[in-house]
């Protein structure tokens, strides 16, 4: 479980029972007392020196004691005005190396499933969403990833597949959300990288038509299910009559960008309005209940959270902005709103090593019908694509000059009072989520618990100071939270990390975990697999390969030991299965 290896300077001094008495009755203590002033003195005075002389050099020193491993804080900020960086350049064998482990899995997909929805790679097959056949959620999803590695082959079958024998003709339940975030946003990204290729569009008009009658509700959130044979809405089982705010807030890039490219408003004008009815029932603390009631369009009492059912709508606020060019700022206003609503309700810190990280709100009802709200320090795997995105929106949301005029890394002039909050809060988030790799695979669980005094734990032998995997003890089967299951959202957070500051840092962190998903997760027979308890050496496999491993953690990857022309964050916005979809100048007629 994740653990501090080494004591902070502070608990250590606090700890320590070594410090011995001073012996007052020693005579040449005067003596050696005026030396060691003397000799202080002196250093402090040349060091003031040499600061005002070579503040440069200083300035080097101190950021590379604040960069090492034990007390990297924050992201480092420019000093003063600065010149225009160089570009970044790629790091060609980790590239290849990245790209070799997208063929070793594609290539046993292909193999064994080729169109299938999902692959196994221990049994060696393939299965579907439904029992009416699959849409092709694996081909598809990878169909930008093997463009922007350039591998072309792999593509042209893959093109091939979809043009030949992808059909939506398919009389089952259907994800609305998963099935615009993987599907057509693959063939909308992968037909804008194609340079307007017209099967992948003709492909994306249909399976969008199929989904649009989701819309057609009294308040014009979406059903979270969409027969496509059908053409027809439905609600889920586990959950009637309501749909999750990530559910309903993750389809506008997708369904924005189809209006653009075809001229037809209708994708934009029903997208738009599910954000107007957002916009218009938001809680008096800013944040989001996960679940929505889509009779009136208002959130009902659940879970306030960052992870499951909620990450992708504070994405998507400050990417609909992004998107269109910065054109419309209620976008921005309403994730600035969020941001500060998050910072102010859910962020903690641990008490040991001083971890910032994300809480939620758990509903309860009291005896008497009133409902509390009980802070649970709970953080999903999930959460820390937000890392990434708050240093994103640093730059791009209403920064003090120009976006194209930022250095890398951003000078704190630079940035808004928002802007230098929301790039330390970022900064620190992925801190945190790189600590929690601290286990035995290198890996990060799906959740994991923080300590707070309340939780019992100090008692324990070998309690962990600062975040463990709950339920979990040697010997006894892990519980679903010790799992990684190939996500993609540190690496999502240290590519853009990276790319803002140039730092190699996050080059390093990122082909750690590379190396990492190598070791633990990779089947020698193709594919890579999901593992049931990242504290476990040798590591039990499950056999499930997800398609955003393809679709997000490779392609991030590659993207972080990438040169900066390749997929640059001020032409594009990645949606949250990382399409990439490009920045736009909307339509009038779009606009609202």
């Amino acid at each position: 479980m994740g653990k501090n290896k080494k004591q902070t300077k502070s608990s250590h001094n606090e700890d320590s029972n070594d410090t011995k008495p001073i012996n007052k009755t020693k005579p040449t203590h005067s003596v050696i007392n005026f030396l060691s002033n003397y000799f202080w003195s002196s250093l402090v005075l040349g060091l003031a020196i040499f600061t005002y002389l070579q503040p440069g050099v200083l300035l080097g020193l101190i950021n590379d004691w604040i960069g090492s491993s034990e007390h990297w804080e924050i992201a480092p900020l420019a000093e003063g005005p600065q010149p225009a960086v160089s570009a970044l350049q790629a790091d060609v064998a980790k590239q290849e190396a990245v790209v070799q482990a997208f063929k070793h899995a594609w290539l046993a997909y292909e193999r064994d499933a080729m169109g299938a929805d999902e692959y196994h790679p221990i049994s060696h097959r393939g299965s579907n969403l439904t029992e009416a056949g699959g849409i092709g959620y694996t081909v598809v999803d990878s169909l930008d990833t093997m463009l922007i590695m350039g591998l072309d082959e792999e593509y042209q079958r893959a093109k091939h597949w979809v043009e030949d024998k992808l059909s939506f003709e398919k009389d089952g339940a259907f994800s609305t959300f998963e099935t615009t975030i993987r599907v057509l946003g693959g063939l909308l990204s992968a037909y804008h990288l194609t340079n307007n290729d017209p099967i992948l569009l003709n492909k994306a008009i249909d399976l969008a038509d199929r989904i649009l009658p989701v819309f057609d509700t009294p308040s014009g959130l979406p059903l979270p299910i969409i027969n496509l044979a059908e053409r027809k809405g439905y609600h889920t089982d586990d959950h009637p009559g309501l749909v999750s705010i990530a559910e309903i807030a993750t389809l506008q890039l997708e369904f924005r960008y189809m209006s653009e490219v075809t001229g037809n408003p209708i994708y934009w004008v029903k997208a738009e309005k599910v954000m107007e009815m957002i916009h218009k029932a938001r809680l008096p603390h800013g944040l989001a209940s996960i679940f929505m009631d889509i009779e009136d369009g208002q959130y009902i009492t659940s879970p306030v959270r960052l992870g499951s059912r909620a990450d992708s709508f504070y994405e998507y606020l400050l990417k609909q902005y992004i998107q269109t060019g910065s054109a419309e700022t209620i976008y921005m206003h309403m994730y600035l709103d969020a941001m500060t609503s998050i910072q102010g309700h859910l962020v903690k810190k641990t008490k040991a090593g001083g971890y910032t990280y994300t809480s939620e709100l758990q509903p309860e009802r009291l005896e008497n019908g009133e409902i509390s709200w009980r802070l649970v320090p709970k953080q999903d795997h999930l959460t820390c694509f937000l890392a990434g995105s708050l240093m994103l929106g640093a730059v791009a949301a209403e920064p003090r000059v120009p976006r194209h005029k930022i250095s890398r890394p951003p000078s704190p002039d630079q940035l808004s009072e928002y802007g230098l909050r929301d790039w330390k809060f970022g900064s620190e988030l992925l801190k945190t989520c790189l600590h929690t790799h601290d286990t035995a695979t290198g890996l990060s669980p799906e959740i994991v618990h923080f300590r707070i005094p309340s939780d019992g734990m100090d008692e324990m032998p070998h309690a962990p100071p600062d975040w463990y995997i709950k339920g979990a003890q040697r010997g006894e089967p892990a519980p679903y939270t010790a799992r990684y299951m190939l996500r993609p959202e540190t690496v999502e957070s240290l590519f853009i990390a990276y790319r803002l500051t140039g730092d190699e840092r996050y080059r390093e962190r990122g082909w750690n975990i590379f190396q990492a998903i190598e070791t633990h997760c990779r089947i020698e027979t193709g594919g890579y697999a999901t593992i049931l308890n990242v504290d476990e050496v040798p590591a039990q496999k499950e056999d499930k390969m997800e398609t955003f491993f393809l679709s997000e953690t490779l392609k991030y990857l590659y993207l972080l030991f990438s040169d900066d022309s390749v997929i640059p964050l001020d032409r594009y916005v990645l949606n949250t299965e990382a399409h990439p979809l490009p920045i736009f100048t909307p339509a009038v007629k779009f606009a609202h």
